[in-house]
């Protein structure tokens, strides 16, 4: 299997960074649209999708503007970021995410954020 490789997608978002940064770093926000269920406890998310349970250990968090993450049972050198971007003269708020993939995972990995983020526009009402 080929090495994991980072990757950055950048969503534009009509949203306020304040209001973002609860969906992507409390569990109640996260639940809403990344995962159906999720729990925090000792700096461990714990996501569920149907049947399938991951952890991720928070690796960081900058209020309003990222939160970083490390899934438990991935690569040590990876890890997968949501970033708030603001554009200092138009105000134009953007989610940068950073994850990784293999070439042959790119692909279908880029498809599940783009899902992930289409949904988060339905829930913010974006």
């Amino acid at each position: 299997m080929s090495e994991k490789k980072k990757f950055t997608l950048e969503y534009e978002l009509r949203s306020s960074p304040r209001i973002l940064f609860s969906f992507i770093s409390e569990p109640n926000g996260l639940s809403q649209w990344f995962a159906d269920d999720v729990i925090f406890r000792d700096q461990v998310y714990t996501f569920t999708w149907d049947d399938e349970v991951q952890k991720a250990k928070l690796l960081s968090i900058k209020e309003n503007k990222l939160v970083k993450f490390k899934w438990l049972d991935d690569d040590p050198h990876c890890y997968f970021e949501m970033e708030i971007v603001q554009d200092e003269l138009t105000n134009d708020v953007a989610l940068s995410i950073t994850d990784f993939a293999t070439d042959e995972t790119r692909a279908e990995r880029t498809q599940i954020w783009d899902n992930q983020i289409t949904y988060l526009l339905s829930v913010i009402g974006a």
